[in-house]
């Protein structure tokens, strides 16, 4: 406004009519295309960092699961090999997968890790996705949301652009939020290859509701051989349950065991974190975080597992553990009057896990603890975490949005927390919540609602 002001009181337009009527009519020209550009191109400013201020309002735009245009397939994003247990892996993973959809590309079949070890890079044991994870049925699955694919897909293995990580407590979200809109632009865009280097998905910043993980999660499928050796596993502990429960009933006069030997015999999973490192692991993050709900000894676990209400007695126990770290000879001992625990040296089944390395055994372990009738884990534990963020969507789509109070199928609980009848508390998975963190990092704010 002040522009067209100076057209009509400048001397100097005045003393040349036409000189000054055609230098006002370009000037009003140049303000009212600059008015233009700012009204159809709002969120420019936004993706090179001019005060973008609304994050929010990026979010709602470009990470929304309501838009399922589709991925392009001839952009790329390269990810760092994936570290740590499982579940890290696994957040990790679909954190690189929200990433490339975030700049519309196709997420590079990353390399995971078949061992425990991270800090030694010569001992991390890279396993290619597509041996653990059915490749053509993630996509098939995720399809339009994200999409994974195979280096022979790149055409041209020189066009990279590199895009470094930021690390350290100044490098907030909104920064990497403002760095991820910068990669956007067509100066960073034009490249075929986005590589990210520096730290490893799982400790970048979390810009994702939960519903989107939970999404990536329900496209991830065990390839065959692994799931075949779930389903050994499972078996064999349904027959150890067949078995108790058919000696207990052959034992009361009248009984008829032949029923339940033909119907699906039920089983509690009890994901045990009393290994070695998980100790250190807990004791210092109950020092750090001053709460004292995170570590569990042997003797809480049995009490409060004893204290639940709803298995029906005898009951086969299976106590997912990882031997190789476990000192504590004695986890077979205690329980209460009716529930038969057993690990996998006790069914017969530590020759299937030996054979495999120690991601494929956690994966294992995972599909036999998701499918137990109950669940009982510990809410620090990732591996027990996204169990139950599982288990809650599979209740929630059979309409069940609350386990408080009522006997559901398929319970979960937390034995860390202490829940009613000094039992463990029941636990299912916020689904609402704006970001993954109390899963990745553990909470004791859980409740026996999603919501």
């Amino acid at each position: 406004m002040d522009l067209l002001f100076s057209c009509k009181s400048s001397r100097l337009f005045g003393s040349h009519p036409k000189l000054g009527s055609l230098t006002c009519k370009c000037l009003v020209l140049v303000v009212v295309a600059l008015f233009v550009r700012i009204a159809w191109l709002p969120s420019f400013f936004g993706f090179v960092g001019i005060e973008p201020k609304n994050v929010e309002f990026i979010q709602t735009r470009y990470l929304s699961t309501d838009s399922d245009s589709g991925i392009r397939k001839d952009k790329f994003l390269e990810v760092p090999q994936i570290v740590w247990g499982l579940n890290n892996q696994k957040i990790a993973f679909a954190r690189a997968c929200l990433t490339a959809r975030l700049l519309n590309r196709t997420l590079l079949m990353p390399s995971l890790s078949a061992s425990l070890f991270y800090k030694e890079v010569d001992l991390l044991q890279p396993i290619s996705f597509d041996k653990v994870f059915q490749f053509q049925r993630f996509n098939s699955l995720c399809s339009g949301f994200v999409q994974l694919g195979r280096y022979s897909d790149v055409l041209n293995r020189t066009n990279v652009f590199e895009l470094q990580k930021g690390s350290g407590r100044k490098w907030t979200a909104e920064r990497d939020m403002d760095q991820l809109m910068e990669s956007t632009e067509d100066s960073i865009d034009g490249y075929e290859v986005i590589r990210v280097v520096g730290k490893n998905p799982f400790l970048w910043h979390d810009h994702w509701p939960v519903k989107d993980y939970a999404r990536i999660f329900e496209c991830l499928v065990l390839v065959d051989e692994i799931a075949k050796e779930a389903d050994k596993v499972v078996s064999k502990i349904r027959e150890v349950g067949r078995d108790i429960r058919s000696n207990a009933e052959s034992s009361q006069n009248g009984a008829d065991s032949k029923d339940s030997s033909a119907q699906q015999i039920p089983y509690v999973a009890v994901h045990m974190r009393i290994e070695i490192d998980w100790m250190i692991h807990c004791k210092k993050l109950e020092q750090r975080s001053n709460i004292s709900q995170i570590c569990s000894s042997k003797e809480e676990i049995v009490e409060r597992v004893g204290n639940i209400v709803g298995p029906k007695t005898p009951t086969v126990l299976y106590l997912a553990v990882a031997d190789s770290l476990l000192k504590d000879s004695s986890i077979l001992s205690g329980w209460k009057e009716g529930l038969h625990p057993v690990e996998k040296k006790k069914l017969g089944v530590d020759g299937i896990y030996g054979m495999y390395p120690y991601l494929i055994q956690s994966a294992i372990d995972y599909e036999v603890c998701l499918r137990a009738d109950v669940f009982l884990g510990n809410s620090f534990s990732t591996f027990s975490n996204l169990i139950v963020l599982e288990r809650t969507q599979r209740m929630m789509r059979m309409g069940v949005n609350s386990s408080c109070g009522v006997d559901i199928r398929w319970p979960s609980y937390a034995y860390n927390i202490l829940g009613e009848s000094n039992g463990a508390r029941r636990w299912m998975t916020n689904m609402s919540d704006s970001s993954l963190r109390a899963i990745s990092y553990g909470s004791n704010a859980i409740s026996c609602s999603e919501s």
